[in-house]
Order: C-alpha cells, then structure tokens, then sequence
C-alpha cells in the first residue's frame, strides 16, 4: 500500500465516529476541481517540507500501525480514501490488517472498480462506504478529465445501494461543469439512494487543474436549491458546506 498521508483525527468524515483518515497515493481520474494533486500526481511540484505541511508526506505501513494500536480506544474508525484506494491490489489485506485491530472502516471511492468493491463487502472488510457522484452520464468524462468505463460506476451504484451497509453518494459542485439540469441527471443514477451530500467547491487550495484555482463556488442558496431538486429523487440529499 501506497500511503500518501494520514490525518490523526477527523470528527466529520465517519458519521458518528472518531475517526483517523488514511490517504492512499494514485487515481485513475483527473478531476478538475481536486484538491488533493499530491495524491492524484504525487511528482507535482512541492517540496518534502511543503508536503508534511499539507499532511500528504510518504508514511510506512509499519508507522501507520504502530500509530493506530496506539490510539486504539481514543480512535474508533478509519477513513481509507485518496486518491483511489481501490487502484491498489494489497487493498484488502491492509484493511484486514486495520479491522484485526477492532476499527470500524470507511471506504471512500470513485466507484470505478466495482469488483474491488464487491469483494470488500462480501468479505465484510468495510463498515461504510462513501462513493463520489461525478457528474450526470453525458458529462462525466468531461468532468473527471479522463475516458471513464460508465458501466462500472452503474455497477458500483447497484452494489453500494444492495449492499445492506450505511453509504452516501456526494457530488461536488462545480460553476461551469454543473448546470442546474444536471441535478436531475444525475438523481436518476443513484435514485432510491439513501444519502446524497453536495459539496461546495473549494478553490483557495492547489488544485489538479490550475486554471480553476480562484474560481467563486456557487452560493449557499444555489447549493440548497440543488439540494431540493435532488430530494425528488433520494431519502435525504443536503447541501454540505
């Protein structure tokens, strides 16, 4: 495992649980908006310095495990994100390394390796999973900066949605890639779904593309308009500043 960085502590990532997140290093996508470019292109331009400062410097396993028996007790989850965790083969080792220690595990994805996925469940290695709703079908190249395989993201929607686990499905929403339109699009592929989360798109950070750095988000009220229409189509979908 390719372990980019890890955040000691997150009250907000895991519901309901104090949490530790692991960052896993590579991703098959190239989102505009990313703001994670030391996990998507970890050769991009920063220092050692720079990048302990941002949280994303190279950590071993062994560190890592060391880390987490430690604040076994204090800590009751792990967030395994990235990046794409699931580019990663030794995947399910590592986390039945984690769960062999009594953490609860979430998985954070782009739902492109449905097959990973389904393993992990059917193994009962993941306690939660989180799946990044990219964009409506038409726009998701476009959108992940990259020639996506759709039929795996459907095939990782039907998997989350059947798999008997608490999820959410989360978009973030971007002015120039996002139209108000695309919120029923998009409601359509994960509709009957649970949880839908919007994020506002952050731009006061390096980001994977940089002629998106500085660009404004849309508005409080936008984003909660956005939520509504996507209320016709899930349990619960909010806007998540």
């Amino acid at each position: 495992m390719i372990i980019g960085g890890l955040e000691k502590l997150t009250l907000l990532d895991y519901p309901d649980h104090l949490a530790a997140i692991i960052f896993t290093q590579g991703c098959n996508f190239r989102c505009h908006f990313c703001y994670n470019p030391l996990l998507v292109l970890p050769q991009s331009g920063l220092d050692d310095k720079n990048k302990k400062e941002k949280g994303f410097s190279p950590l071993s396993t062994e560190d890592l495990f060391l880390f987490l028996r430690e604040r076994f007790g204090r800590l009751e989850g792990v967030v395994i994100t990235g990046g794409e965790p699931t580019l990663h083969p030794d995947l399910p080792e590592f986390i039945k390394q984690i769960k062999n220690l009594g953490y609860l595990v979430k998985l954070d994805t782009n739902g492109t390796n449905p097959e990973m996925l389904a393993g992990l469940i059917k193994d009962k290695l993941i306690d939660y999973v989180a799946m990044d709703l990219k964009a409506p079908v038409e726009k998701y190249d476009q959108t992940v900066g990259v020639t996506v395989n759709y039929k795996n993201i459907a095939k990782s929607v039907k998997i989350i949605m059947s798999s008997g686990l608490p999820y959410e499905f989360r978009t973030t929403v971007v002015p120039g890639l996002h139209l108000k339109a695309d919120f029923d699009g998009m409601g359509e592929i994960i509709k009957g779904a649970d949880k839908w989360y919007l994020q506002a798109f952050k731009s006061d950070t390096p980001l994977v593309d940089g002629e998106y750095a500085g660009k404004s988000s849309y508005t409080d009220a936008e984003m909660k308009e956005f939520a509504t229409i996507g209320q016709k189509y899930v349990k619960l979908c909010e806007f998540r500043g």
